[in-house]
């Protein structure tokens, strides 16, 4: 039976090239105690003899179960791979010579220096992963111009990472530098400012370009039907209208016909999709181009390796997530895919049988409801010529889209979502009708989860007309908590379990007898975010004459009731807060 194989991460196989070279003696394997040299195998191969390959497949080592590596050969390709040389090479081809561990450019005062010293120069050009300020290439290519002015001098490619331990990683870098100087001095330069020599500075400044100049992957995310696509395709014409980027786009319905054709909707099929977009987006980015990609990437582990390989390439990264509600995403929805979805018709959808996990290091939010394509493909360009990326005339926003730019989002919460909330939000959004300016939605604090709204209010729903067939519940999280601008509870004793989970959110979270209380006792000029700036500083106290008295299985005359109620309380918010 053949040997399995593993193509470890860049981080690894730096690792492994020094280990195989005697460069991090006496270590001779991974994941041994004390050491940060760690590798990380697939479930099924723990335990086995493992050949661990290049990204060609190229076997390198064997790994076997300790941790101990048996080398098998070197890479054979790459660019300077004649600068890659074991620490008893270097020994024997530059004895007597003065060592200096580099991880950036040399200015000319540096230089200098080094001539000053009157015995041969070896750079050790430190190139592993996450340790250079330049590229590896660029390091090498800078080094070597610097040893063209340096009488007597070499350069050395060192593969040492970086493993996210600054102590632990300065105690590699002395081993590894005293491996390959042996006896040797060791010259540490320091960090020093000066002028780079001109063939030098121009090696810099095409490795590190300025933002309106390199590559750019620009990564749309959202629920489908959130206007990702659409936000993405404006961009996209504005940009290449302007002709001063090269443009490709990836959607993800596109990637899914050509790239990605054959692969499911498992999750497994779906990050599989997610990273070779992540990758074709990498490689235009490595050559300065632009790549803009709207998949639903529900993930947030793909999309942080979209993130890395985007900077391994040399790219930059801006994610945009757009934070289109579920509950609007459901009402586009033409294709009756959602639907679809809560009948079980369709395994795996995002939002509805598949989580979709917000992401919290998006570069922009953007939420399209209520707002015209041309609106938020504008606050996109803002943010990109804001960052650097490109250098277009800002965009000026139409101030009559401001109010439906940043809809207000309301949360209303109960129990089990069931009962009180569904109706709250489900009657609100009947009253508030299309372009008023407000979201609504809401969870229980024990809700149940995807489960319909309770029987209890059917006469009352058929009384107005709401139809609350594709409502399903859910439990309210610290993120739909954030999310909001208002949450408005059933009962004191829902705002108390929300605020315990998050105090921050005290000056946006009422119960819904106290906010309609507080918006009576202020100015009735006050409306929409102004009147509810007001109330965070301002509102009546709490009582328990606010609170809906929980209609569930009490009978017909208990929902009735709080029908009522929460017929009042609407009223007073659907027109305070309707732009």
């Amino acid at each position: 039976m053949p040997t399995p194989q593993h193509c470890p991460t860049p981080r690894e196989l730096a690792d492994l090239e020094l280990l195989t070279g005697g460069a991090l003696a006496p270590l001779t394997g991974f994941n041994q105690p004390g050491s940060p040299l760690t590798l990380e195998l697939p479930e099924g191969l723990v335990g086995l003899d493992v050949e661990l390959v290049d990204p060609e497949g190229l076997p390198l080592a064997t790994l076997h179960p300790d941790g101990s590596v048996e080398p098998l050969t070197h890479a054979q390709h790459g660019p300077f791979r004649r600068l890659h040389l074991s620490p008893a090479q270097v020994r024997e081809r530059y004895a007597g010579a003065t060592f200096v561990p580099v991880v950036d450019a040399l200015t000319e005062d540096e230089i200098d220096r080094l001539r000053d010293l009157g015995t041969p120069v070896v750079l050790l050009a430190l190139t592993g992963p996450g340790t250079p300020e330049l590229s590896p290439v660029a390091l090498l290519r800078a080094s070597l111009a610097a040893a063209r002015r340096v009488p007597d001098s070499g350069v050395v490619a060192v593969p040492l990472a970086a493993h996210g331990d600054p102590a632990a990683d300065h105690e590699l870098g002395v081993r590894v530098t005293t491996a390959y100087a042996g006896d040797d001095p060791v010259l540490a330069l320091g960090d020093t400012d000066g002028d780079y020599p001109d063939d030098i500075a121009a090696i810099v400044e095409a490795d590190q370009p300025g933002p309106d100049r390199r590559g750019l992957v620009l990564f749309f995310t959202g629920l489908s039907g959130s206007g990702k696509s659409t936000v993405a395709q404006a961009v996209i014409d504005t940009l290449l209208e302007a002709g001063e980027r090269t443009i490709t786009s990836l959607d993800g319905d596109v990637v899914r016909r050509n790239l990605s054709a054959g692969l499911t909707f498992s999750r497994e099929d779906r990050e599989t999709n997610i990273r070779r977009i992540g990758w074709v987006a990498a490689e235009i980015s490595r050559h300065g181009g632009t790549a803009v990609c709207s998949p639903i990437a529900p993930f947030d582990a793909t999309r942080q390796d979209v993130r890395a390989m985007t900077a391994a390439a040399g790219g930059a990264f801006f994610l945009v997530h757009v934070a289109t509600p579920l509950e609007e995403c459901e009402r586009r929805d033409r294709k009756g895919l959602y639907a679809k979805a809560r009948r079980g018709e369709i395994p795996e959808f995002t939002g509805i049988s598949s989580p979709y996990e917000v992401p919290a290091d998006a570069d922009l939010r953007i939420d399209t409801t209520g707002r015209t394509i041309e609106a938020c493909r504008d606050v996109v360009l803002q943010a990109l010529v804001k960052a650097g990326y490109v250098a277009l005339d800002p965009p000026a926003v139409d101030p009559t889209e401001t109010a439906a730019a940043s809809p207000i989002r309301v949360l209303f919460v109960c129990t089990a979502n069931i009962c009180r909330s569904p109706y709250l939000e489900l009657r609100a959004r009947q009253l508030l009708g299309a372009d008023s300016g407000v979201v609504v939605s809401s969870a229980g604090t024990h809700g149940f989860d995807a489960e319909p709204a309770s029987d209890t209010m059917e006469a009352e729903f058929a009384r107005h007309g709401t139809d609350h067939t594709a409502f399903r519940s859910r439990p309210v999280t610290g993120d739909l908590v954030d999310d909001a601008d208002l949450v408005l509870t059933a009962e004191a004793g829902h705002r108390t379990r929300l605020l315990e989970d998050r105090p921050a959110a005290f000056r946006k979270t009422f119960t819904l007898g106290q906010f309609v209380a507080s918006a009576r006792a202020v100015d009735p000029a006050l409306r929409g975010r102004d009147l509810i700036a007001a109330l965070a500083v301002r509102r009546v106290p709490a009582s328990p004459d606010h609170d809906i008295a929980d209609p569930y299985r009490r009978g017909p005359e208990a929902a009735a009731r709080a029908a009522v109620q929460m017929e009042d309380l609407l009223a007073v918010v659907v027109d305070r807060l309707r732009a």
